[in-house]
């Protein structure tokens, strides 16, 4: 689970709460965790709106670590989704409670509406809940009973950044909003949320929120700025995990400079453009352009972004006479397009 964590915060595009992404695959289960048979007192369940619909989750098995504080250790059952449309792929039960002497853990799963369609019963893991102090095993797989739910009124998340592209180091704002995404209409009351940045946006657990929206489901929130683009979410708060999120990055602007190492060259020699993009946005591509006629600006030359933020291309004169280029830079990630100054090489 470490290593899911430092995945999602090294893409930031993927960011979400732990219950949205795939674990990793390849590490070993607990080995003192043994799981007899997971149940669920229900095979469907019908959810609207923001409610959740609890289902009693038993689990028989044994951890036996040999160490007396793990004795009571619960443990939390995994659901992975085989069928249907929603945004939650995962379903996480609330931390199960140990019965010593039944040799059971039992707890509620609650099942939001974002989980419309058929989950099934993957694996168990070892309690509490991860966030923010992951186990270092992955769930130890047990294949379980499944479960249909039926959900209806699912949330929608929008997010109005202004300004639209943020200029670095500029303090902007992010209007958000919570509909009711079957009848586009807000749900009438004012709803707690968790807006939250970078790691908080992937650690997120415990039903915790931070702000509360008005009645048409709008709250909008102040961020200072820097050169740094942080991920921003908004959470809908559940146990233990969130129920539905939105989580992205804000646009910036392309600023590309770029200067040949040469301003003149025989004709069909290779000059080295070198250049840097605001930002770094590593691994991002660069094409190099050359005008042709009055207006059309062909690729003749493509890099990608350093993580210096710098990168070098390449250009050859093709005839005599002085050469306008240019370094275009495509949308990429959360940057947009952009292209540096026109420069020129004289062909001699």
């Amino acid at each position: 689970m470490r290593r899911l964590l430092a995945l999602l915060l090294a893409v930031p595009l993927l960011a979400a709460p732990l219950s949205a992404v795939p674990l990793p695959a390849g590490a070993a289960p607990d080995p003192d965790l043994h799981i007899e048979s997971v149940t669920l007192n229900k095979t469907s369940v019908a959810v609207s709106g923001l409610n959740t619909a609890p289902v009693t989750v038993t689990v028989t098995g044994s951890y036996a670590t040999g160490r007396p504080d793990d004795s009571d250790a619960p443990v939390n059952v995994i659901l992975e989704r085989t069928g249907g449309a929603g945004q939650a792929d995962r379903l996480i039960s609330t931390d199960l409670v140990r019965n010593k002497a039944a040799g059971t853990w039992s707890g509620p799963l609650h099942v939001p509406s974002t989980a419309n369609g058929t989950f099934k019963v993957t694996g168990v893991m070892t309690g509490p809940f991860f966030p923010p102090s992951p186990p270092m095993t992955d769930p130890t797989p047990y294949a379980g009973p499944s479960i249909t739910v039926t959900g209806t009124h699912q949330p929608k998340i929008t997010a109005l950044v202004t300004p639209k592209v943020v200029p670095f180091n500029s303090p902007y704002t992010i209007r958000w909003a919570v509909t009711d995404a079957q009848t586009g209409k807000p749900y009438g009351s004012r709803l707690r949320v968790f807006l939250g940045t970078d790691s908080g946006c992937v650690e997120y657990f415990g039903g915790r929120s931070t702000h509360l929206t008005d009645t048409n489901g709008v709250v909008t929130k102040a961020y200072p700025g820097g050169s740094w683009m942080p991920i921003t979410c908004l959470l809908l708060p559940g146990n233990p995990t969130a129920n539905g999120w939105l989580s992205f990055v804000p646009a910036r602007p392309a600023i590309v400079s770029a200067a040949p190492s040469k301003t003149s060259a025989p004709v069909g020699t290779v000059v080295p453009v070198n250049g840097s993009v605001a930002g770094a946005p590593y691994k991002c591509p660069v094409h190099l352009q050359r005008l042709y006629g009055a207006s059309q600006w062909r690729t003749v030359s493509s890099g990608a972004v350093r993580q210096s933020g710098r990168f070098t291309v390449s250009a050859q004169p093709a005839y005599r006479g002085l050469i306008p280029y240019r370094v275009y830079f495509p949308a990429c990630r959360s940057y947009v397009a952009g292209a540096g100054k026109t420069f020129y090489i004289r062909g001699t």
